[in-house]
């Protein structure tokens, strides 16, 4: 039997709830009609996804597995919407998503060239922005730097490049030509992802705070809250007056990608990830990334 996304909306719902009271105010239904539909589902599957007792509301194994599904389904179902919508409309439109500091000029240029009927829309996203809006469409690719939930997408690595640490401009380590991961031992670390994903050998204390984007962490980090670390094409974009970004070469770099769902098919796409790759070996080969990074540092030690 095929799965009924609408019983499947209902059940991350109470999923994510854990209470089918608050679920239903959540999707505006009646709390019974919600338990009927998901009775329904269970029957579908033939097994429990929740157990339901004194103590409240539990998934089962077959309900966690559902759960940790149910997201690219659902995505992708509403990518799917956005396509058709679109075509509906006539257009050819492809939608570029890129995290600050990549450029996407070369790649648009280039395939320009070759598809000179289909509009290229660029726009910016933030970290945790980077799976969702491709599950669902809101971006048809995306430049991405990991680390990143790379469930149901297509993952291709373009290029590295080197970190910074940001520190606040009253640090004793500010305005060094350079630092290693030793002389920042101990520091509070701003991290917008999770603590796992730390970039450095040796782990950082977490300085407690939850931020979303780079515009937070600086802020957090002027305040003299912790310190943190930025791809280094990315301080082109944020320049702060209480922020001083320093080299440090012992960090391991960073690694940009190119991202798609992974069940989108399509010759457009490919062809766009061709462009892309063919301008990220180009600049690699000319030396224009690393000037144009050069560049970039200058005017925003100049901001």
């Amino acid at each position: 039997m095929d799965l009924d996304l609408r019983k499947l909306r209902y059940f991350v719902a109470v999923a994510d709830k854990l209470h089918f009271g608050r679920a239903a105010d959540e999707l505006h239904i009646a709390q019974p009609v919600l338990s009927r539909q998901i009775r329904a589902l269970e029957q579908d599957l033939g097994t429990p996804l929740f157990t339901r007792d004194s103590h409240g509301v539990a998934l089962t194994d077959a309900g966690r597995q559902l759960q940790a599904d149910a997201g690219p389904l659902l995505a992708s179902a509403q990518a799917a919407r956005h396509r058709v919508t679109a075509a509906a409309r006539g257009s050819r439109r492809l939608v570029v998503g890129f995290r600050a500091g990549i450029p996407v000029t070369p790649a648009v240029h280039r395939f320009a060239t070759r598809h000179p009927d289909v509009l290229v829309d660029v726009q910016r996203i933030d970290w945790d922005d980077q799976t969702p809006m491709l599950l669902d469409g809101r971006i048809d690719i995306g430049y991405v730097r990991r680390p990143i939930n790379e469930t149901g997408l297509r993952v291709v690595p373009l290029y590295t490049e080197p970190r910074v640490v940001v520190l606040p401009a009253g640090h004793r380590l500010a305005g060094k030509e350079e630092v290693t991961e030793a002389d920042l031992a101990g520091e509070p670390l701003i991290w917008p992802a999770d603590p796992s994903t730390q970039p450095t050998s040796r782990p950082h204390p977490n300085a407690g705070y939850v931020v979303r984007g780079v515009d937070e962490t600086l802020e957090h980090v002027a305040a003299g809250r912790g310190i943190s670390f930025l791809a280094r094409s990315a301080t082109v974009f944020y320049s702060h007056p209480e922020i001083s970004y320093v080299p440090i070469p012992d960090l391991a770099p960073e690694q940009v990608c190119l991202a798609v769902a992974a069940s989108r098919n399509s010759p457009v796409v490919d062809d766009f990830f061709t462009a892309a790759q063919e301008a990220a070996e180009t600049t690699a080969e000319c030396g224009n990334y690393e000037m144009w990074q050069r560049g970039g540092e200058a005017a925003a030690k100049q901001g």
